[in-house]
Order: C-alpha cells, then sequence, then structure tokens
C-alpha cells in the first residue's frame, strides 16, 4: 500500500462500503500486496494484475475465510479508493 494511503481511512471507507470486519479487510489487502509484491514487470516495468487471480489468490489463503465475492467487493471498494484519490487507475 503506498506511504499516500491513510490505512484507517481506507479501512473505515471499505468497512462502510462492503460491510465487512475491518480486521479481515485488511487480511485481504496484505494478501493482495503480497500478490501484487510477487507479480513480474513487463519489458514497460508495467505489473498487470489479472483480478481473477487475485482474487482466487486471497481466497485461497488459509486466514481469509471470505468468499470470492466478498474479496472481489472489498478490491473493487479499494480501487474505487485508489482512483478518487488518483493513486491508481486501470491500464487499457
Amino acid at each position: 500500500m503506498s506511504d499516500k494511503v491513510n490505512e484507517q481511512e481506507l479501512l473505515a471507507v471499505l468497512a462502510a462500503k462492503t460491510k465487512v470486519d475491518p480486521e479481515l479487510i485488511k487480511r485481504v489487502l496484505k494478501h493482495e500486496q503480497t500478490f501484487i509484491n510477487n507479480a513480474k514487470a513487463d519489458s514497460k516495468g508495467d505489473v498487470d494484475i489479472d483480478n481473477d487471480d487475485l482474487v482466487d489468490y486471497v481466497t485461497g489463503q488459509r486466514d481469509v475465510k471470505l468468499d470470492e465475492l466478498t474479496v472481489e467487493t472489498i478490491l473493487d471498494a479499494e480501487m474505487d479508493y485508489l482512483m478518487d484519490k488518483g493513486l491508481a487507475g486501470y491500464i487499457d
């Protein structure tokens, strides 16, 4: 997660949007970060993350007891938050 992101604010926004316990959200985001950190960059240095692969990775972690739809909802809400803050975007 970027240093520019206020983690408490992010967790509060995601919990309000998704109605999921902030501790569970924190766990999902931790595994998401691990997945992204392990992703390989292309020749331009861009990292293309397949959302389905990411959701499968997160739901496959033993400490995540959430279904795929819930994890996807959390990740989508996080992306909305980051895009609203100008910290992330999609690559066409």
